[in-house]
């Protein structure tokens, strides 16, 4: 990854909202944002609603969490366990003493700066990339729950400070929300996950609706799969449930972005249903018709919350 990049105008204009001036750091946040873009639609569409000194951020929170996704997913197999422990270490090495030259630890470091995000958030996470290079499937929730932890719970607590809490509570809200939001990438990427050799559907969920890791892999789709995606889909939504009232513990500038991110992917729920559990076949998705009709009037309503928005309690550059 190479820190020449060309930078459109109107992402400069959100790196000037950010208080980011130094030309190198600018260039690694760029290098995020197009992570963040490429990878991360229903999100960075939802990251268009917050006020465009916050947009910078969120996106290195993304990128960073995206590359480290890349080597795990992408990299090439004989060498990605080495490749993902010397990234790992030296991204560690780099956030700790503040002089990392990658641009993603780069532009991480200095976000964790600003908004005052710790490092054992970073650590859990990298705990459980490791964690997809040697686990193929979880016996019970609890033991998903664990690697979901890194996975997604501390991805919502490392946006909170940028979100700007009004309760503590937050805190606790927003884990839950990463959690139902990778949750909800688990039952539509079942197929997908299944070709990288991982199941994360918990084993004692198949027994128990007497359903076996090889008929899911084989694309069968039958009344007791069926029922299975209905029990996990009637959990996910529970966790949504129990997300939601957090939106309302942000600041007004935030809360249509992450109400948007709530929606769409609460959609995809309704569109596996839609889709009649057809899953294994198949990558259901939120159409762009009602991607739009989400988004648009969100977006309305958080222009008029931007101005004097952005604060930064911690030094910027």
């Amino acid at each position: 990854m190479t820190q020449s990049v060309k930078t459109r105008p109107v992402h400069l204009k959100w790196l000037d909202a950010a208080g980011v001036e130094d030309p190198g750091l600018r260039d690694a946040y760029e290098c995020c944002r197009r992570l963040h873009a490429d990878y991360g639609r229903t999100y960075y569409l939802a990251t268009l609603l917050l006020p465009p000194g916050k947009r910078p951020y969120v996106n290195s929170l993304y990128g960073f969490a995206r590359y480290a996704d890349e080597i795990v997913d992408n990299g090439d197999a004989r060498t990605r366990a080495d490749d993902l422990t010397e990234w790992s270490s030296r991204a560690l090495a780099g956030l700790r003493a503040g002089t990392g030259e990658d641009p993603v630890c780069r532009a991480l470091e200095h976000t964790m700066r600003v908004w005052d995000i710790p490092i054992d958030h970073v650590e859990a996470f990298l705990k459980s990339m490791h964690m997809d290079l040697t686990v193929t499937e979880y016996r019970t929730f609890e033991d998903l729950r664990e690697y979901m932890y890194g996975s997604a719970a501390v991805i919502g607590l490392q946006m909170v400070p940028v979100l700007e809490p009004l309760d503590p509570e937050a805190y606790e809200r927003a884990a839950a929300l990463g959690d139902a939001f990778q949750l909800t990438n688990f039952v539509r990427d079942i197929a997908e996950d299944l070709r990288r050799g991982r199941l994360y559907l918990p084993l004692e969920d198949l027994e128990a609706f007497g359903v076996t890791r090889e008929r899911v892999a084989a694309g069968s789709i039958d009344r007791r799969f069926v029922d299975l995606l209905k029990f996990e889909i009637e959990r996910i939504r529970r966790i949504y449930a129990f997300a939601e009232p957090g939106i309302e513990m942000l600041a007004p500038s935030s809360r249509d972005c992450i109400r948007t991110a709530f929606l769409l992917y609460g959609g995809i729920l309704d569109e596996i249903e839609r889709a009649e559990y057809r899953v294994l076949d198949r990558r259901v998705a939120v159409g762009i018709t009602r991607r739009l009709r989400v988004a648009v009037p969100a977006y309305r309503r958080a222009r008029r919350l931007w101005h004097g928005a952005n604060r930064f309690p911690h030094e910027g550059n």
